[in-house]
């Protein structure tokens, strides 16, 4: 028995990280776009819906199917570093830390992502996929439990900022739920885009218009008053960054597993340890271990253990590190791995000098962040769109005249000049957002993905296991109890790790977390559907029957809708 009913159709199905984002989403289809429209439109939406975790001048990485083109392509979604801001910037000024703030400001990349999409891959105008995201901002939505009591959890960090504070405490406070929420400088930014692009579209087509809607953002005025806000804060930003600036479109990486095909982005985010975990498995007869058995969970925390040693090892910008990822993604090296595995015994790979690891933990000015959306897309033509836009506002001042956070990513990098997510003037953060995108027997297509920080590669993992190995209906496989391990450099600033912690939904049964504890693991407990871990969408569709089944995560507000 599941929390939801399974969601299916015949000509679309999307999931988002909120009803009405899902349903800005469904609406594009109903008008006739198509599954990228529909994608772009549910994005901007949770931008808004859920701008405490997603921001509009934040992140958004991509990975798409278009059936037209027959190709799968990765939209980067990510930004730089200014280019002021040199590999010792910050050891130089700030002890080896990345202060909270303006200073880990990143050029924002969501725009150009959205857009890039629409005009290589999508039908429709940026005016039309916005419309919803505009007049939820203006308008106003209903406040909802989850959102207000993020709000009241993080509620120092949004305090810290007078413009933060002035959208989200009003009164000081959190609002309550049900109060109608109105983020009116927001959607005045993003209505300003879809004006430019009107202009320049009655003179030059769809393609001028989006340009146009490009230019606002990056070389406009909303450039300029963003350029403005960062600086006057202390920020090292400018014009000349912004305007340099444009997301990169790159074939996937991707592996085998069984019949499937997993493609997710590239190594300047954590999305190649979904697949080096998956490789890892597969070398075992899961069906035979048992699903959540003590087993089967002390083998996945191992596998996703061993991935992120390499990821911290390795994963970087690739236009400024060389990262080995033809080798990492190896069946060569994925048996070596699994060889590595004891199954009497948790082993921790992620860090072996613990005594630094957690003198730098004491020095902590945040925390690991839980920020982050998600949403997926197919439509009847098999386009299929997965996408994990992020980026909350506690981190750094909201622009007080544009309504929204310039991205503040840069809490993803580090200070640690060899490391391979270093800092370095027009460098990326090593982000945590990473979409997938399977391609299965027969003409299956399944996007998916989940928010969650250091856990989305986790309940990615679980989830895909869930339906692909054991069968489970699309939304069984994402409320199955999950569980997940932190015992790994964190990927927020300063990247403490707990060690030996696994992390275990109370449905597990109880015999589970003991037979982990004697292994070595530091069990501890999650109440039943813990929004911290993760909230997985997919989309299921076997285009040969034309047939099509969703599922969305109830850990958070997560919504699916199928026609």
């Amino acid at each position: 028995m599941t929390c939801k009913p399974l969601v299916t159709g015949r000509r679309y199905a999307v999931a988002a990280g909120h009803p009405l984002a899902a349903m800005a989403g469904s609406e594009i289809l109903r008008s006739g776009g198509n599954a990228i429209d529909a994608g772009v439109a549910a994005g901007i939406a949770t931008e808004v819906l859920e701008s405490i975790l997603v921001g509009f001048g934040g992140v958004a990485p991509i990975i798409l199917y278009s059936a037209e083109h027959d190709e799968i392509v990765t939209i980067s979604g990510l930004g730089t570093w200014p280019r002021s801001v040199d590999s010792d910037y910050f050891n130089r000024l700030h002890g080896g830390r990345i202060p909270l703030g303006i200073l880990r400001t990143v050029v924002p990349a969501a725009p150009d992502a959205w857009i890039t999409a629409l005009s290589r891959y999508g039908r429709m105008s940026f005016g039309e996929v916005a419309a919803f995201a505009i007049e939820y901002a203006r308008d106003g939505f209903p406040m909802y439990e989850f959102f207000s009591a993020r709000i009241a959890e993080k509620h120092e960090g949004y305090a810290r900022y007078p413009s933060t504070a002035a959208i989200y405490l009003p009164n000081g406070a959190p609002p309550v739920p049900g109060e109608n929420f109105r983020q009116p400088e927001l959607g005045a930014s993003i209505q300003f885009l879809v004006e430019e692009e009107r202009a320049a579209a009655a003179k030059g087509g769809r393609a001028a218009g989006l340009a146009a809607a490009r230019h606002a953002f990056y070389e406009g005025d909303i450039a300029r008053e963003m350029v403005a806000h960062v600086q006057s804060e202390g920020g090292e930003l400018t014009l000349d960054d912004l305007k340099d600036f444009s997301v990169d479109v790159e074939k996937p990486v991707s592996i085998r597993f069984g019949d499937w095909q997993i493609n997710g982005c590239g190594p300047w985010c954590q999305g190649p340890m979904l697949l080096q975990a998956l490789n890892i498995v597969k070398t075992f007869d899961l069906r035979a271990i048992g699903h959540n058995s003590a087993d089967y969970v002390h083998l996945l925390c191992e596998a996703i253990k061993l991935a992120a040693s390499d990821r911290d090892r390795f994963y970087g910008d690739p236009r400024f590190v060389d990262v080995p990822m033809e080798r990492l993604l190896s069946d060569s090296h994925a048996r070596a791995q699994a060889e590595r595995i004891r199954n009497d015994r948790a082993t921790s790979f992620a860090d072996a000098d613990d005594a630094a690891a957690e003198a730098k933990a004491d020095l902590a000015v945040g925390d690991s962040s839980m920020d982050t959306s998600y949403v997926c897309v197919v439509d009847k033509d098999g386009n299929a769109f997965s996408a994990t836009p992020s980026d909350a506002p506690h981190h750094a001042p909201v622009a007080p005249k544009l309504g929204f956070l310039v991205s503040a990513r840069g809490s993803q990098s580090w200070t640690d000049l060899g490391h391979p997510a270093s800092v370095a003037p027009g460098k990326r953060p090593r982000l945590t957002p990473n979409p997938a995108l399977a391609v299965g027997p027969d003409g299956r297509i399944m996007p998916f993905g989940s928010p969650g920080g250091d856990v989305q590669t986790q309940a990615m993992l679980q989830g895909f296991i869930n339906r692909v190995v054991f069968g489970f209906d699309t939304q069984r496989a994402v409320e199955s109890p999950r569980f997940a391990t932190y015992d790994f450099p964190s990927s927020w600033e300063p990247h403490e790790r707990q060690h030996l912690v696994l992390k275990l939904e109370n449905t597990l049964d109880t015999e589970v977390g003991s037979d982990l504890a004697a292994r070595g693991h530091n069990v501890q407990s999650w109440p039943d559907l813990m929004w911290t871990a993760g909230s997985l969408s997919l989309v299921d569709f076997d285009r040969r029957s034309g047939y099509m089944a969703a599922g969305s995560d109830p850990r958070r507000e997560a919504y699916a809708i199928g026609w």
